[in-house]
């Protein structure tokens, strides 16, 4: 656990400071999840926009193609110039670059990486990149807090405070799981316990979902159908399940930093084309194949319902898998959450399913192996496992699989700490914040 006595708060607080950053953590949150509702509806909006332009463009035949084409790429390169143009911290995630901010190794942005982050965000993610929203709620999370704290003159350790819950607040939001917007918090950002930043994130994720809410509804993020608890006989193959979850996690943060590294090398070609070539790219798959591109809450929904069968469950993951690491290499603004839940899901889904035409007397669901898989490839990937099993318990509202998460997500854990794999935000924080995390 990294800890810096710098950033340490004595027994001593002041119940008055204590209140006043309390008070500040309501107002950031409050903003942060303002923010983040309106952004995932226009997110929501745009994906609507673009299943009924493919739709449109499949009756023009080829000049329907060819504006697919050009429609994705097209936004895709503006997201990729807004970031060069006004604001490169509000490339990819964000996340990578709060934690740098929270330990002093990059300035904090500007305002303008609200807008950047807000516009680039639903330019990427509605062009069809296999991106996340928790990326840019995050960031603006973040940047809000930081305003805020710099509007009302508090310190800078009083700000790091603010701008690490306003972090988990936009989380929160994303997801709709303040719990673990502020586990996210501690296990991820600051990566330690410190009672006054849980109290403040506590309260600033609260207020976020109170408002954010208000426009999206307080139904969980995905619907999951009534599972019963796994026999001890099951228990072992959800070990299993986090086993290769955990594989699979190591494959796929190398696959994040090959996809970064092919598109850097071509440093001759400005980023804004690189990104419309990839955007062109996924322009193709979503003339074929509309379903598979975007954030991927559609996909991941069917995988919790048990809807897949073993011709397409593989194909449907290699090309997620594959999208996914492409898609952020594009330096555009989106998250890397919501792509993982999708794979989490797929393979959980996948795994179930063979356990089930192997073991015909357990009575497997395999839709059960889709709910711990997506908190097992978080944790291969993160290694975060309060925040992920937390998020997914959240985002289903189901806790019967409690218990197989928390095994499948140790042996996620456990084998890329053998494989000697560093999680993925720690691989990104190494390169330059500002431009490929």
């Amino acid at each position: 656990m990294r800890s810096n006595p710098e950033h340490s708060t004595g027994p001593n607080e002041r119940p008055g400071n204590l209140l006043s950053l309390a008070l500040l953590a309501s107002i950031v949150g409050a903003i942060s999840g303002f923010l983040g509702a309106i952004f995932r509806l226009a997110l929501a909006h745009a994906d609507h926009v673009r299943g009924a332009l493919i739709a449109w463009a499949h009756s023009q035949n080829l000049i329907g193609f060819l504006f697919v084409i050009a429609a994705c790429a097209g936004g895709t390169a503006l997201a990729a110039w807004l970031v060069r143009r006004f604001s490169p911290l509000a490339s990819g995630s964000g996340i990578p670059q709060v934690d740098a901010v929270l330990e002093g190794e990059v300035q904090r942005a500007s305002f303008r990486l609200i807008p950047v982050k807000f516009f680039g965000g639903l330019l990427s993610i509605g062009s069809g990149l296999a991106l996340g929203r928790e990326g840019p709620s995050v960031q603006m999370g973040a940047s809000t807090a930081h305003l805020v704290g710099e509007a009302f003159k508090r310190t800078w350790p009083d700000c790091r405070v603010l701008v690490a819950a306003g972090a988990g607040a936009g989380l929160a939001t994303a997801f709709n799981a303040p719990i673990a917007g502020a586990l996210f918090v501690l296990e991820e950002l600051v990566r330690k316990f410190e009672l006054r930043i849980a109290m403040v994130a506590l309260g600033a994720s609260s207020s976020a979902i109170l408002v954010s809410r208000l426009f999206l509804g307080d139904a969980p993020d995905f619907h999951v159908q009534a599972l019963a608890y796994p026999s001890n006989k099951m228990k072992i193959l959800f070990f299993i399940l986090g086993a290769f979850a955990g594989v699979a996690g190591v494959a796929y943060n190398h696959a994040i930093l090959s996809a970064i590294a092919a598109t850097g090398r071509l440093q001759r070609w400005p980023v804004e084309l690189r990104a419309a070539v990839i955007g062109g790219a996924v322009g193709m798959l979503a003339w074929f194949a509309p379903e598979l591109v975007g954030g991927g809450d559609s996909i991941t929904q069917r995988a919790l319902l048990g809807e897949g069968t073993l011709a397409l469950l593989p194909l449907v993951f290699l090309i997620r898998f594959g999208l996914g690491a492409v898609s952020y290499a594009t330096e555009t603004p989106g998250g890397l959450f919501a792509p993982m839940l999708v794979l989490g899901a797929q393979l959980g889904l996948l795994f179930g399913i063979l356990c089930r035409s192997a073991f015909t007397g357990l009575n497997i669901q395999p839709e059960a192996f889709a709910v711990v898989g997506m908190a097992a490839f978080f944790c291969g990937v993160v290694r975060a496992p309060l925040t992920g099993i937390v998020l997914v318990t959240e985002m289903t509202a189901n806790v019967t699989m409690l218990l197989p998460m928390l095994g499948a997500c140790f042996a996620a854990m456990l084998v890329p700490t053998l494989l000697q794999n560093p999680p993925i935000y720690d691989s990104l924080r190494e390169r330059d914040p500002s431009s490929t995390a």
